[in-house]
């Protein structure tokens, strides 16, 4: 048997070995996407509203409620009633709308007529109810002329301004109307069957609707002077949520103020990025790269934000540094609450002996974890060009360590909050009317609800009683703005 040319077989091994070893390459970058894909897959499915932005309602019923720490833990007071606390319970009325009298018929024992016998009062009760539904009040306006009997000039009234048609309905009603609509977010049909069962009055849809679109009209005005006062004032929150309007996402952009005086203002907008325009002072946002553009103005972050991503970083990642930035954050937290709630006579919530410990150990976790996601190997690339890729925690790290006076601006600023909870709340009520109502059907109704929603919203921060707010002249209400 003849052997085997030798070269010829070297050559076709250094070939196998070749197509090998570039097969087993392509397995391994293909093994090293797969991995780091299905890394974030899970990472995706552990998220929830304790360590994400996403609302207690995607939970879905079948996760069961995480016990989440306090930013208050460990306070001085416990949770619920103070001890001396006032409370609160229905007192009886001096003013009395209707009284019954309850006494016997006969009596108790010998069961004689008791009629013309000595009356005496023993005991009363009170009920509080709401009297039962009546027709609308119908007010007739009547011109007459007179004539006068020196000169013989005649001379015709004048209608009220409001007055406006032969038959109309009156402002308290479209108040109403008003308040159904943009505070308790129900639909025209509903609201419409909601009059007729109160009021045994019939209104249709598109009476609603030119109610409504009027009382935005009055009260445009008064939006924009409560937006002037937002962008003066010395800490201002911004926010944005997204919903539809004639099937194509909009932005509804918050800005507010907090305190006895607060003041809130929506606007709507097809851009995100279209912030607040010509702001001064503080700015308390949640790190969306648009709010950084906003010039001549100082930064701070939102860290409710921190702490959720700090936890999905503790709990899915694991990685120590985010234990101890979490836990210093909430000690922070804490201190200052328990500083602010004493009469400190300082300008600053906290020491600067102790301000200065808190940022060095801040530094130090920063600059630690950095360190420990460096030393990690890299992600693999989906793309063959463009920067590398980051895992979640290095990206947080570099966001705290470039934006750390943002971060721990609470610290030297009494009147900057630990979060953005202010315009969360604000923004919260736009997510609970597309639950109730769904979206907008035009662009003017959205602008319509924004403007309407300023008034209510500043008028319920303010402790007005809305009905009365909605009936008032917008003028008098401007006037009411104090400085905020």
């Amino acid at each position: 048997m003849t052997p085997p040319n030798s070269s010829l077989t070297v050559d076709a091994l250094f070939a196998l070995i070749g197509e090998l070893q570039a097969r087993n390459l392509a397995l391994e970058q293909q093994n090293a996407a797969l991995t780091a894909h299905m890394a974030d897959l899970e990472r995706r499915l552990g998220l929830d509203s304790s360590n994400s932005s996403k609302p207690p309602s995607s939970d879905g019923p079948g996760k069961a409620p995480r016990r989440t720490q306090s930013l208050r833990e460990g306070g001085l007071k416990k949770p619920g009633g103070q001890p001396g606390h006032a409370g609160r319970h229905l007192k009886r009325s001096e003013w009395i709308d209707h009284t019954i009298v309850h006494r016997p018929a006969r009596c108790g024992h010998c069961q004689a007529a008791l009629e013309d016998h000595l009356v005496q009062l023993v005991d009363s009760r009170q009920v509080f109810d709401l009297p039962a539904p009546a027709p609308l009040i119908v007010t007739e306006h009547q011109l007459y002329r007179c004539k006068c009997a020196g000169c013989g000039t005649v001379t015709a009234g004048s209608f009220p301004p409001e007055v406006t048609a032969p038959v109309q309905y009156g402002s308290r009603l479209a108040a109403v109307v008003t308040y159904l609509s943009a505070a308790q977010f129900l639909p025209e049909d509903r609201l419409g069957q909601v009059l007729t069962d109160l009021f045994g009055v019939t209104i249709s849809a598109g009476t609603i609707g030119q109610m409504i679109a009027r009382a935005a009209s009055r009260t445009r005005d008064f939006a924009a002077a409560v937006c002037e006062k937002i962008r003066k004032a010395p800490v201002k929150h911004l926010d944005e949520t997204g919903f539809w309007v004639d099937s194509k996402p909009q932005w509804l952009h918050v800005a507010g103020t907090a305190g006895a005086n607060g003041l809130v203002h929506y606007r709507v907008s097809p851009k995100r990025g279209d912030v607040l325009a010509k702001a001064a002072h503080i700015v308390v946002h949640d790190h969306w790269t648009s709010y950084f553009q906003m010039s001549g103005v100082t930064h701070a972050l939102c860290n409710a934000h921190h702490l959720r991503e700090l936890t999905a970083l503790v709990d899915i990642d694991g990685e120590a540094w985010a234990r101890r930035m979490r836990g210093l954050l909430r000690c922070l937290c804490h201190e200052v609450n328990l500083v602010t709630e004493r009469p400190a006579e300082r300008t600053g919530p906290l020491t600067p002996i102790r301000i200065r410990a808190a940022e060095r150990l801040y530094d130090r976790i920063v600059r630690e974890g950095i360190a420990w996601h460096e030393a990690l190997p890299a992600l693999p690339r989906d793309i063959k060009r463009g920067r590398i890729r980051r895992r979640t925690g290095h990206n947080l790290l570099l966001r705290l360590k470039l934006h750390k006076e943002a971060v721990l601006l609470f610290l030297h600023n009494p009147a900057v909050p630990f979060t953005n909870n202010e315009a969360e709340r604000d923004a919260r009520m736009m997510k609970l009317r597309q639950k109730i109502s769904g979206g907008f059907r035009t662009s003017q109704g959205a602008d319509n609800f924004a403007t309407l929603r300023t008034l209510i919203g500043t008028a319920r921060k303010r402790g007005w009683k809305i009905l009365e707010t909605l009936v008032r002249c917008p003028t008098q209400l401007i006037h009411e703005l104090s400085p905020p």
